[in-house]
């Protein structure tokens, strides 16, 4: 199979295999008015397999997202067919709206509006905590 470069844009690379679904969902990506291609189990010599999105068209990125989805994601920025930079993600030490506290008593369950907050507790788990009742909250690998 061959999907064309991108010529100006942003390629999501190295993205573990069947993660650019969430990904296209959690960044809305359908809303965009430019091509999204998203290919999912393309070969790796690193990961065996894995996914790619490019998006022919420049926009601003949740770097949040995208690290708490998969913090070996790549992020490349291309211009004029040329890559000009390239992100590696990580996980972030916080989260806003990202995920949701599964806690019934706590104010994000009880009040509208109050922002879902939440602190990486254990990287090395890639646990998160709830700010406001501390409830733990761990990113599927």
């Amino acid at each position: 199979m061959n999907i064309d470069g991108v010529s100006t844009g942003i390629v999501l690379d190295h993205i573990q295999a069947g993660k650019s679904l969430l990904i296209y969902q959690l960044l809305e990506l359908e809303n965009l008015d430019c091509s999204v291609a998203v290919i999912q189990n393309a070969r790796s010599g690193k990961y065996g397999k894995k996914d790619i999105i490019k998006i022919d068209q420049l926009i601003d990125l949740d770097f949040d997202v995208l690290g708490y989805v998969d913090p070996n994601i790549t992020v490349n920025i291309v211009k004029d067919g040329k890559m000009v930079d390239k992100k590696h993600m990580a996980l972030p030490e916080r989260l806003t709206n990202v995920i949701q506290c599964k806690n019934p008593r706590c104010i994000t369950s009880i009040e509208r509006g109050v922002p879902q907050r939440f602190r990486l507790a254990d990287p090395e788990r890639r646990v998160y905590r709830c700010e406001y009742c501390d409830t733990e909250h761990a990113a599927k690998k």
